[in-house]
């Protein structure tokens, strides 16, 4: 059998173009191989362009020509590997046998295959206009934009915008809230649209300025999620980083520059049509362009940005064949060489950003699976979410796996001991029933408590200050002057009744008389006791030694204060109890007596207790208003409604503390609950199990 370092390598296609580039950062030349048909550009080094300079000989002739002619000392595998990327990416002439499988697949039905659906579903892109003649006019148009003054005063007006929102920030939060409704959603999604217009406009701009031709503008699908593309892959072309650097930022600087003008816009604007508009603009605008755009973690703007400061091209491909030999390297021992050699601080680097990348994209790619899941039908949903979860993550850690297990005769012995150690001890700690701690939130308060309040609209005439009280002790004392007077005259009444009833007694013809005057003479008593019964509310008493505490330190003598409006609160500091609120996974490991740690917010140390009592049911109503998520605390409740009803199934628990908290008064914090012990793996697959057969439907 031939050797195919032997055998000649194919010739390139006819209308493939090669142009110099921009060296690379240590200085070496490069060049740039241009696919006129699909308008892709391949860059490649010195090497590459001495093998091109010779092709179609054998691999084996032509390092030892380049060998002969440079100072470059190739060896046929090397072109052998260039043989095979040019294959690879079509850009050599096929042979008769590649030219018939080419027809077959293009004449077939390749679109019944699940191969040929998964990829369209995952992406494809729809170019929708060819804006090249339009964009030159419209270029020539707008050439004021691109002068620096232009691009200060952008600037001066943003900070402007974000300086005049800033002092009415509660405001512009609360417009933000109230948008999320059914119409603001699609106004969110028209402006979204209307950014990303102007987003890559931007870019064709930048692109015709520099003389460069956008092929096409159209909408990608990502995962069915629409997105618009600007090809302007001819980018490469160019020979200046800087310039590159200015396409790829000319996006985000669109957006950012909306986002400002639209942020000053809105400040300045009444509150109307036009100022909801201009909230919908600012809000999308900065958001995307902070959180997505700016992201070098997948390939969009960010990404394209770090790559030309850096003028390291290829960035997550390197840096994940780097990331990926350290692994091989430091898990295995495999004796592999670094696909690339660079300083160690470099290494480091890269392989640092591979780790963060994976991490990202993790995160970002179970998230995706979630929302297909939720956007489709259930049996759908499910299919889709497992389509996510297979090709994003699992495949490619199926494909590093699938390389250990092919090279597994290479792991030297020391590294074998210890990955089974290491799995080992993984999964017994996994397995071990170690973990008891069961989490919540709750508000510690003292157990006997009383908010003392007016029992009807009066006159404060004095209040004790706050400090411990005995029993008994008066807190308040009120005046109500409308029951004064009418006790006033009630006694003036009865001295008028009984100053005619002792004349009546000295007629004998007034018996008739007299018995009237004693009936109304009666009824003006009992008015009289049921008006002193009135004013003796009025004075407020302790009905048990304590702290009084919670007053107003505005309240002066002969203020009105109203029934609803607390006075002040007597709590006994001598016992304390945590009303607490758990997960309803978790509530059915938890038992009376077991031990408690509350953590008040602020506070270090925490305070010991014990479990009193379990709710039996989920709760319906927050104890206290400080839990609230709408108040500051940790727990959402559901809107439109005038109830603290948490919107997750909690339960309520209530503790009976060992001391008071630290601060001596109503405080909120985490309570850390001793519950029966579990096994995280178990936990693990009890949870799966009950996720699975939920959304199955069985």
């Amino acid at each position: 059998m031939m050797d195919p370092a032997d055998l000649p390598t194919p010739p390139l296609r006819n209308d493939l173009r090669l142009s110099e580039a921009a060296p690379g950062s240590d200085g070496e030349p490069s060049w740039v191989i241009q696919d006129t048909v699909v308008n892709r550009f391949y860059r490649i080094g010195w090497l590459e362009f001495e093998c091109l300079l010779r092709w179609e000989q054998t691999p084996r002739q032509i390092c030892e020509q380049v060998s002969e002619q440079t100072a470059l000392r190739p060896d046929p595998a090397q072109v052998l590997g260039l043989r095979q990327f040019l294959e690879q990416h079509q850009l050599v002439r096929p042979d008769s046998a590649a030219v018939n499988r080419m027809q077959q697949r293009s004449s077939g039905n390749q679109w019944l295959t699940w191969r040929w659906w998964l990829h369209h579903y995952l992406f494809f892109r729809v170019p929708l206009v060819r804006p090249q003649r339009w964009l030159q006019a419209l270029a020539g148009r707008l050439d004021w934009l691109f002068q620096p003054l232009v691009g200060w005063l952008v600037v001066a007006l943003s900070l402007l915008g974000i300086g005049l929102v800033l002092q009415q920030w509660d405001t512009f939060t609360h417009a933000v809230v109230d948008a999320f409704s059914a119409s603001g959603l699609v106004s969110f999604a028209l402006a979204l649209i209307a950014a990303k217009t102007l987003h890559e406009m931007g870019h064709a701009l930048v692109a015709t300025r520099l003389g460069l031709r956008v092929a096409h503008m159209g909408v990608a699908f990502v995962v069915l999620w629409p997105m618009l593309y600007t090809d302007t892959g001819e980018s490469w072309k160019l020979r200046s980083a800087r310039q590159r650097l200015a396409i790829a930022s000319a996006g985000i600087t669109t957006e950012l520059a909306l986002a400002g003008l639209a942020t000053l816009g809105w400040a300045l604007c009444e509150p109307g049509t036009l100022r909801s508009a201009l909230l919908y603009l600012a809000t999308t605008s900065w958001v995307l362009s902070l959180a997505l755009n700016a992201s070098p973690f997948m390939r969009f703007d960010g990404y394209f940005i770090l790559s030309d400061l850096l003028d390291f091209p290829n960035l997550h491909e390197r840096s994940s064949a780097q990331a990926r030999t350290f692994l091989r390297r430091t898990l295995l021992g495999l004796p592999e060489d670094w696909p690339e050699t660079f300083t160690l601080r470099q290494r480091r680097l890269l392989i640092a950003f591979a780790f963060a990348t994976w991490l990202y994209r993790l995160l970002l790619f179970i998230g995706i699976a979630i929302a297909v899941y939720l956007l489709f039908f259930k049996a759908l949903g499910i299919f889709l979410f497992a389509v996510e979860i297979a090709w994003f993550i699992l495949m490619p850690v199926w494909r590093e796996l699938k390389h250990w297990w092919g090279a597994r005769s290479q792991v030297p012995g020391k590294h074998r001991a210890m990955i089974a150690g290491g799995v080992g001890l993984l999964l017994l700690l996994l397995a071990l029933p170690w973990h008891t701690q069961v989490h919540g939130d709750g508000v510690a308060r003292a157990e006997r408590q009383l908010r003392v309040f007016s029992p009807y609209p009066a006159v404060l005439r004095e209040i004790q200050p706050a400090g411990a009280v005995s029993a008994g002790a008066t807190l308040v004392m009120l005046d109500e002057p409308d029951i004064i007077a009418r006790v006033r005259s009630n006694e003036a009444s009865i001295r008028s009744y009984q100053a005619r009833l002792s004349g009546l007694l000295a007629d004998p013809s007034g018996l008739a008389q007299q018995a009237v005057t004693q009936q109304r003479l009666q009824v003006e008593q009992e008015q009289v006791l049921a008006a002193r019964s009135e004013v003796a509310r009025l004075s407020l008493t302790a009905p048990f030694a304590g702290q009084w505490q919670d007053i107003n330190p505005d309240w002066h003598s002969g203020q009105w204060v109203g029934s609803r409006e607390p006075l002040g609160v007597l709590i006994d500091p001598s016992s304390w109890q945590v009303d607490a609120y758990v997960e309803q996974d978790e509530v059915h490991r938890l038992q009376p007596g077991a031990p408690v740690r509350f953590y008040s917010r602020g506070q270090p140390s925490p305070v010991t207790g014990k479990v009193l009592a379990i709710g039996s049911t989920r709760a319906a109503q927050l104890a206290h208003p400080m839990l609230a998520a709408r108040f500051g605390g940790p727990l959402t409740t559901t809107e439109g409604s005038g109830e603290l009803a948490p919107s997750r199934s909690l339960f309520h628990v209530l503790i009976q503390l060992d001391a008071p908290p630290a601060t001596g008064q109503e405080s909120l914090g985490d309570v850390q609950i001793e519950g029966s012990r579990r096994s995280l793996l178990g936990e693990a697959f009890t949870h799966v199990a009950a996720v699975f057969l939920r959304e199955s439907g069985f």
